[in-house]
């Protein structure tokens, strides 16, 4: 007969409460300990980042922008009157000298306007010689009559001088004395009246003439303009180049100011670099400059910077100083760089993507012989092209991830395979 022991149930029972509270226990411990832990670093292709390294010497600060070259000399020909395009005698891309005709322009009306204002002109060069000759005519009379009455002044002097030495012998009467005396008094004051308003009317004909004068300089003026006018209805280069621009056709209609042609300079070439606005504010004319024309690199000179930001950017004429290489050419898309300052002995190191010139932000700092990148805190100086300066946070010979991370901003730690 099988006897039932009480105290084994309570011994077996006791012990799974044992065993199962000291596995919560456990399972407690585990947890509070995976919980604790940091996340697990994720892994990155060292291949797909670009690594780089901090180095220290001289660094140029450079900003850099894409443009295009410009004649320094470039001409737009504006019609000067209306007209129709009668002829074309060169097409653009043709060279040109200062004389050489590129189009002939038609105006009858402003021809005939022109031959009316010459013969307009004759007419009051005509009435002006007329007139002259009036005058002239005048002075001459009254010349004539001070001529004649100086004559007889003459001989007035000498018949007082006569009769004095007969009076003075007692072979003239005495009135006949006083008679030429007085003959003589009053041809003296007629002549000296005659010979003032001689002078009155020389000073008069020059402003009897003055009206005349004024008729035909005005004519002349007409005339000359209307000649210029009808010159240039035959439309030339005006300077030594090459025709760039010819926007127009035979038998078209142009009006006062319309645009013609455009002729350049060839030889004679600019770059005008668009420079974002935000790193344009350092640049200063004379600033030593570099223009990749794709076909070489010559050097140049900032000569201008526009005051105004259109479209974000700030357009900046450099002046070519180098010799340009073959086939550059007005028009071509080029690259420029400015240099805006030299610095020496400082830390610098690849630009990251993520940088800014004269700011902090956090990195990924290569730890561990390269296989794993801690975050860091890193403040940057001045930036150039493809360079900035590290003014804290990293020493020389230091690694860094240069390219994108924000993909890990969640994360102070990242393994590099």
């Amino acid at each position: 007969m099988d006897i039932i022991r009480d105290d084994l149930k309570k011994k077996k029972k006791k012990r799974q409460i044992i065993i199962g509270a000291s596995s919560l226990a456990l399972l407690l411990v585990v947890g509070f300990f995976l919980f604790s832990m940091d996340p697990a670093a994720p892994s990155v292709e060292r291949s797909s980042v670009w690594i780089g390294k901090v180095a220290r010497g001289p660094m140029e600060v450079n900003v850099r922008g894409i443009g295009t070259l410009v004649p320094e000399d470039l001409r737009w020909i504006t019609a000067q009157t209306n007209g129709s395009v009668e002829h074309i005698y060169i097409l653009p891309g043709a060279a040109v000298e200062p004389e050489t005709v590129i189009l002939l322009l038609g105006n009858p009306e402003l021809e005939q306007i022109f031959r009316n204002a010459e013969l307009q002109l004759a007419s009051a060069q005509a009435e002006l010689a007329n007139q002259r000759v009036r005058e002239e005519d005048s002075l001459l009379e009254m010349e004539y009559q001070l001529a004649q009455l100086e004559a007889s002044y003459e001989n007035a002097k000498l018949d007082v001088r006569v009769n004095e030495e007969l009076f003075a012998e007692g072979l003239v009467a005495e009135r006949d004395l006083l008679r030429s005396q007085v003959s003589k008094e009053q041809l003296e004051r007629q002549t000296d009246i005659l010979g003032r308003r001689l002078a009155t009317r020389r000073q008069q004909m020059e402003q009897n003439l003055a009206p005349a004068l004024a008729s035909v300089s005005q004519e002349e003026e007409r005339v000359t303009l209307l000649r210029q006018q009808v010159a240039d209805l035959s439309v030339k280069a005006g300077i030594r180049g090459v025709l760039q621009r010819l926007p127009l056709e035979e038998g078209q209609q142009v009006s006062t100011g319309t645009q013609l042609a455009q002729v350049a300079d060839p030889s004679r070439l600019k770059a005008v670099i668009r420079i974002p606005e935000t790193q344009a504010k350092d640049i200063q004319i004379g600033q030593t400059a570099s223009i990749d024309t794709r076909n070489g690199v010559v050097k140049g000179e900032v000569a201008r910077v526009n005051p105004t930001v259109v479209g974000g950017t700030v357009d900046v004429d450099v002046r070519i100083t180098g010799e340009l290489p073959r086939g550059a050419r007005a028009d071509l898309t080029v690259e420029g760089s400015v240099q805006l300052a030299n610095l020496s002995d400082i830390l610098y190191i690849g630009r990251p993507s993520f940088a800014r010139e004269n700011g902090t932000v956090g990195v990924f700092k290569l730890t561990n012989g390269g296989n794993v990148a801690e975050r860091t805190t890193v403040t940057f100086g001045k930036s150039s092209v493809s360079e900035i300066q590290v003014m804290s946070g990293l020493i020389e010979g230091d690694e860094i991830i240069l390219s994108d991370t924000s993909q890990y901003d969640d994360n102070d730690r990242l393994r590099l395979n």
